[in-house]
């Protein structure tokens, strides 16, 4: 039977390749903004950094929404919420102005999040996983086609803030598309009372917020984390430890995010016939360790290529997937644990650069990804516990039962 709900999908994933470009917009546009603003880079990585203040403020606040108000709701204002952020931004007069613009965005961030992970996973019950991961595709799409459009505007000496102006104009036009397609209910009223039992029958014993919950929280920051510092220093790496050329350097960035781009795919498709998500957030970090590990042992050009690969391939998706098993694990709030985990990830966002710019002060870039290979060992170690926890409260009989059910 065709799933009623696919249009809204559409729509919920347009947002998403919108939101790549919005990630990598500022940065994109610095040599702009710092004239414009009157700053240099170092002012506009500040505005960065109030996009995951914003989301930080917020993501709690907008799970809890979610859940009583519905996902719907929180989708459509975030949609709102980004456009005036990107019309803002080039019309800004000042730094503060643009500072405040950049919150908002943060704000739109956390509200679309909290309301499309948990839709999604209404939305396509049987392969929640698979839905989830595909978010990531399309946020790297939408990053990789940015720099194209930014060129085809300043090819044409056209005002940059085209490039702003024009993803604003879809997240409206969405945002009415949107007001119009029905969403699961989140409520899911009478009809779900049997839902609801079942969810929960297929747990031996009830899921522990202060066990697997907690672990699962650590995962989303680990998560965020690796992705963060591999963003930031790759190339740095690339030029100062293995006396890469800038521009080959660059380069590591596009293997990485060619690696992402796979392994999202890849998992689309096995997540809903082969692997399970608790199996992917154990699998992936170990992964992690291993490339991050041969990175700082095998110092050549070739081997760094592969080994950015494999680190893109296994940080994709795995902030999606501990947020599906947490809302397998905690299907009554939802919204309320998916902005807890955001809230982890967001709070990685902002120490991360912090962290790792204090230790580039050293002069030994080495260090960041010692200590990247250490994030990884804290994230299979939460992930192991999950895995633990998860097969021993599993009632497998009843969830093979559910599975058979809803298929």
């Amino acid at each position: 039977m065709k799933n009623k709900y696919m249009l809204s999908a559409s729509g919920m994933y347009i947002n998403y390749f919108l939101l790549g470009m919005v990630n990598i917009m500022l940065a994109s546009n610095m040599s702009f903004l710092t004239k414009q603003l009157n700053t240099d880079g170092a002012g506009i990585s500040y505005i960065i950094s109030a996009i995951g203040i914003g989301k930080l403020l917020s993501y709690s606040l907008s799970g809890i929404l979610s859940d009583k108000v519905g996902r719907k709701p929180l989708i459509i204002i975030s949609s709102l919420t980004m456009a005036i952020f990107l019309i803002g931004i080039p019309l800004s007069p000042n730094y503060q102005t643009a500072f405040i613009f950049a919150i908002i965005a943060g704000i739109a961030n956390s509200a679309m999040d909290a309301g499309t992970y948990p839709a999604l996973s209404e939305v396509f019950p049987k392969s929640s996983g698979s839905a989830s991961v595909l978010v990531k595709a399309f946020i790297s799409a939408g990053a990789a086609l940015l720099p194209f459009m930014i060129a085809f505007f300043a090819d044409r000496d056209l005002f940059y803030g085209y490039a702003f102006f024009l993803p604003a104009l879809i997240y409206l036009l969405n945002m009415i598309f949107m007001f119009k397609l029905p969403f699961p209910n989140h409520k899911r009223e009478q009809s779900t009372v049997q839902h609801e039992s079942a969810a929960e029958n297929k747990f031996l014993s009830p899921p522990n917020m202060k066990q697997e919950g907690i672990a699962l929280i650590v995962i989303g920051f680990t998560s965020t984390a690796l992705f963060t510092v591999a963003q930031i220093w790759l190339p740095t790496y690339g030029q100062q430890v293995l006396g890469m050329a800038e521009s080959s350097s660059v380069r590591l960035l596009s293997y990485y995010s060619i690696g992402a781009l796979i392994s999202v795919l890849v998992l689309a498709v096995l997540l809903s016939k082969v692997l399970r998500p608790v199996t992917v957030i154990l699998v992936y970090p170990m992964i992690t360790l291993i490339a991050v590990l041969t990175l700082l042992f095998v110092k050549v050009p070739a081997i760094a290529i592969a080994a950015a690969f494999f680190m893109g391939f296994s940080t994709a998706g795995v902030f999606q997937l501990a947020i599906t098993v947490m809302t397998e694990l905690f299907w009554n709030k939802k919204g309320t644990v998916t902005g807890i985990v955001a809230t982890a990830a967001g709070l990685a966002a902002i120490l991360l650069p912090l962290a790792t710019g204090l230790m580039s002060k050293t002069g030994h870039i080495s260090i960041i990804f010692i200590f990247d290979a250490m994030l990884s060992v804290v994230g299979m170690a939460a992930a192991a516990f999950v895995n633990y926890r998860y097969r021993k409260i599993l009632n497998k009989n009843r969830s093979k039962q559910i599975q058979e059910t809803a298929s």
